[in-house]
């Protein structure tokens, strides 16, 4: 099951709250906190669609740019056995120690159930 939405590319990560029986929403690719809330799939993703664009004219009245979704871009720190056994990895593979890196990542977070 999917638990998370796109909107003008920032992602929201999808709870549901059954004792009130309303979704919950957080827009984890950003620094800045959104939340936002329904209580049927569509108000939920009404409202995160409004969130977004509140949030966004909100930094444009104070004069502020919006925290935009992350680069894809990151500094990662090994240590220099780490690294070599990362890099041998990757040559026995095939493939870039970026690819590998990356590929390594998408792994782990798909347990997440992102």
């Amino acid at each position: 099951m999917k638990n998370s939405m796109d909107y003008k590319g920032y992602k929201a990560a999808i709870v549901f709250d059954p004792d009130d029986e309303t979704f919950h929403g957080t827009v984890v690719n950003i620094d800045d906190t959104v939340h936002f809330e329904g209580q049927s799939v569509a108000e939920l993703k009404r409202a995160f669609k409004d969130s977004i664009e509140y949030y966004i004219e909100f930094c444009r009245k104070r004069g502020e740019e919006p925290d935009k979704p992350y680069s894809g871009r990151f500094l990662v720190r090994l240590t220099p056995d780490q690294h070599r056994a990362v890099a041998q990895a990757a040559k026995l593979r095939g493939t870039s120690v970026n690819s590998f890196v990356a590929e390594a990542v998408d792994r782990a977070v798909q347990t997440t159930g992102l």
